[in-house]
Protein backbone atom coordinates (compact mmCIF):
# COMPACT_ATOMS: atom_id res chain seq x y z
CA UNK A 1 0.00 0.00 0.00
CA UNK A 2 1.27 3.59 -0.90
CA UNK A 3 2.35 6.02 2.20
CA UNK A 4 2.65 8.89 0.10
CA UNK A 5 -0.84 9.38 -0.40
CA UNK A 6 -4.14 9.34 1.43
CA UNK A 7 -5.99 6.44 2.40
CA UNK A 8 -9.28 7.99 2.47
CA UNK A 9 -11.02 10.93 0.01
CA UNK A 10 -11.54 13.93 2.26
CA UNK A 11 -12.31 17.58 0.45
CA UNK A 12 -11.09 20.59 2.80
CA UNK A 13 -13.03 23.08 1.08
CA UNK A 14 -11.33 25.85 2.91
CA UNK A 15 -7.84 24.62 1.64
CA UNK A 16 -8.80 24.50 -2.13
CA UNK A 17 -10.46 28.10 -2.04
CA UNK A 18 -7.42 29.50 -0.02
CA UNK A 19 -5.23 27.68 -3.23
CA UNK A 20 -7.51 28.96 -5.34
CA UNK A 21 -7.41 32.34 -4.58
CA UNK A 22 -3.64 32.42 -4.36
CA UNK A 23 -3.26 30.49 -7.75
CA UNK A 24 -2.55 33.01 -10.95
CA UNK A 25 -4.36 33.60 -13.63
CA UNK A 26 -3.86 30.89 -16.68
CA UNK A 27 -1.86 34.22 -18.91
CA UNK A 28 0.80 34.56 -16.17
CA UNK A 29 1.12 30.44 -15.88
CA UNK A 30 1.27 30.18 -19.64
CA UNK A 31 4.17 32.76 -19.16
CA UNK A 32 6.17 31.41 -16.37
CA UNK A 33 5.96 28.03 -17.93
CA UNK A 34 7.08 29.61 -21.75
CA UNK A 35 10.13 31.20 -19.70
CA UNK A 36 10.90 27.73 -17.81
CA UNK A 37 10.87 25.74 -20.93
CA UNK A 38 13.38 28.22 -22.13
CA UNK A 39 15.60 27.97 -19.13
CA UNK A 40 15.25 24.39 -19.43
CA UNK A 41 17.26 23.98 -22.38
CA UNK A 42 20.91 22.87 -21.51
CA UNK A 43 22.17 25.29 -24.80
CA UNK A 44 20.62 28.14 -23.50
CA UNK A 45 21.07 27.52 -19.65
CA UNK A 46 24.70 27.38 -20.89
CA UNK A 47 24.32 30.81 -23.39
CA UNK A 48 22.82 32.60 -20.18
CA UNK A 49 25.20 31.55 -17.69
CA UNK A 50 28.21 32.95 -19.92
CA UNK A 51 26.33 36.14 -20.08
CA UNK A 52 25.72 36.41 -16.55
CA UNK A 53 29.80 37.03 -16.45
CA UNK A 54 30.06 39.22 -18.85
CA UNK A 55 28.24 40.66 -22.64
CA UNK A 56 29.23 38.50 -25.36
CA UNK A 57 28.76 38.32 -29.18
CA UNK A 58 27.33 35.54 -31.09
CA UNK A 59 31.11 34.76 -32.01
CA UNK A 60 32.27 34.62 -28.47
CA UNK A 61 29.44 32.23 -27.77
CA UNK A 62 29.90 29.79 -30.22
CA UNK A 63 33.38 29.47 -29.72
CA UNK A 64 33.06 29.40 -26.05
CA UNK A 65 30.19 26.45 -26.41
CA UNK A 66 31.64 24.74 -29.72
CA UNK A 67 28.60 25.70 -31.54
CA UNK A 68 28.01 27.30 -35.04
CA UNK A 69 27.02 30.84 -34.94
CA UNK A 70 23.67 30.22 -36.53
CA UNK A 71 22.67 27.85 -34.18
CA UNK A 72 23.46 30.55 -31.24
CA UNK A 73 21.94 32.97 -33.09
CA UNK A 74 18.75 30.67 -32.91
CA UNK A 75 18.96 30.60 -29.52
CA UNK A 76 19.54 34.27 -28.81
CA UNK A 77 16.51 34.86 -30.49
CA UNK A 78 14.08 32.74 -28.67
CA UNK A 79 15.80 34.55 -25.66
CA UNK A 80 16.25 37.96 -26.79
CA UNK A 81 11.77 37.79 -27.88
CA UNK A 82 11.17 36.80 -24.42
CA UNK A 83 12.92 39.73 -23.42
CA UNK A 84 15.54 37.49 -21.51
CA UNK A 85 18.67 38.71 -23.40
CA UNK A 86 19.37 42.15 -24.81
CA UNK A 87 21.70 43.06 -27.68
CA UNK A 88 23.47 46.61 -28.39
CA UNK A 89 25.49 47.34 -31.18
CA UNK A 90 29.45 48.16 -31.56
CA UNK A 91 30.30 49.41 -35.28
CA UNK A 92 29.53 45.72 -36.88
CA UNK A 93 29.49 43.78 -33.51
CA UNK A 94 26.64 42.75 -31.33
CA UNK A 95 27.00 41.98 -27.86
CA UNK A 96 24.29 40.34 -25.68
CA UNK A 97 23.65 40.60 -21.95
CA UNK A 98 20.97 39.61 -19.59
CA UNK A 99 18.10 41.94 -19.75
CA UNK A 100 15.99 39.99 -17.00
CA UNK A 101 18.43 39.85 -13.57
CA UNK A 102 15.29 37.82 -12.14
CA UNK A 103 16.57 35.01 -14.16
CA UNK A 104 20.11 35.29 -13.37
CA UNK A 105 18.90 34.81 -9.76
CA UNK A 106 16.64 31.96 -10.83
CA UNK A 107 19.34 30.47 -12.27
CA UNK A 108 21.91 30.71 -9.14
CA UNK A 109 18.98 29.43 -6.93
CA UNK A 110 18.21 26.56 -9.24
CA UNK A 111 22.10 25.16 -8.96
CA UNK A 112 22.08 25.92 -5.47
CA UNK A 113 19.46 23.77 -4.84
CA UNK A 114 21.23 21.22 -7.23
CA UNK A 115 24.73 21.69 -5.48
Amino acid sequence: MKQDSCQVTVIDRKRIELARKQMPGAEVLENVSEVLKLLGDTTRLRILLALATTELCVCDLAALLEMTSSAISHQLRLLRARGIVKYRKEGKIVYYSLDDPQVQSLIKVSMDQIG
